[in-house]
């Protein structure tokens, strides 16, 4: 360790592009020495792929992985749809989801920092710079999530596009309405809704379009302005909020009225509690 200094850590960065810690821990690995510690870079994968990881990655998939208690979202992105839908890449983010259903990490860093359970000699940051390298194309895991089921509630998922939009709703009140639940998530996924319900809307939200309706309603009698900014904030309700929506299965119904009438079928108490809905690039 004591033949280990920062202008070899340095040396090494500037050689290889690989972060100083990176660079450290070769070096320890190494015990010092820069070329065998550029060969344990360049073997991870490391050294390669830094010089992708710049490029911008627009394309990429989004995974879904389900086991009775979690459902795992993860998204992961590429440079071109080609690779997006490449063997390897797909692969690469089904085994991910597997794992983040396993171990539920609570951060992608975390999970980066995780051991790959298929080769335990890796972490996963190891995995996705291996990967680089074979693939070509800079690859980055841009987010994940783990919802936790709850025991009285459905739940229905939905892929679309091959992964472009996913998309899960949760329904409480009965274990067995999957189905259904799922129909909601095509929904979901063809709407694009933007909150649940009226008081999700943030007031600052609500506000602006106040503003823009008055606006667009500028010089119509006062006795009937009032009226007209309760129409059309509900009309905008209607389009952002999604028990508010006209249902894509019967436009006659809402979402809302549609959970009422199936509730009224199996005789139970159904509520659409919460939903999800993934599109590739929109990590905000």
């Amino acid at each position: 360790m004591s033949n280990i200094t920062a202008q070899s850590v340095k040396q090494l960065r500037d050689r290889s592009g690989v972060g100083m810690g990176k660079c450290k821990d070769a070096l320890v690995e190494a015990d010092g020495d820069i070329e065998k510690a550029a060969d344990i870079l360049r073997k991870k994968g490391l050294a390669s792929a830094v010089k992708k990881e710049g490029r911008e990655t627009k394309e990429g998939t989004i995974a879904v992985f389900e086991t009775d208690k979690e459902i795992a979202l993860l998204e992961v992105n590429a440079e071109t749809d080609f690779v997006a839908k490449n063997g390897k890449f797909q692969k690469f983010i089904e085994n991910l989801a597997k794992q983040i259903a396993k171990t539920k990490p609570a951060s992608v860093e975390e999970f980066s920092k995780e051991s790959y359970e298929i080769d335990p000699s890796l972490t996963i940051e190891e995995y996705r710079n291996l990967l680089i390298q074979s693939i070509g194309e800079n690859i980055q895991i841009a987010r994940l999530e783990i919802i936790h089921k709850k025991d009285d509630s459905s739940y229905g998922i939905y892929s679309h596009m091959g992964g472009k939009i996913v998309t899960v709703v949760e329904i409480s009140g009965s274990k067995k309405e999957d189905e259904f639940a799922r129909d909601l998530a095509m929904h979901v996924a063809a709407e694009a809704p933007e909150y649940l319900k009226d008081d999700d809307i943030p007031e600052a939200v609500k506000r602006k379009e106040e503003e823009i309706a008055r606006v667009q309603i500028k010089g119509k009698p006062e006795n009937i302005i009032e009226k007209i900014l309760i129409g059309k904030i509900k009309a905008f309700a209607e389009g952002v909020c999604l028990l508010n929506q006209k249902y894509v299965k019967d436009s006659s119904s809402s979402v809302e009225k549609v959970v009422k009438n199936r509730s009224k079928e199996i005789n139970s108490n159904l509520n659409l509690t919460c939903f999800w809905r993934w599109k590739v690039g929109e990590t905000a």
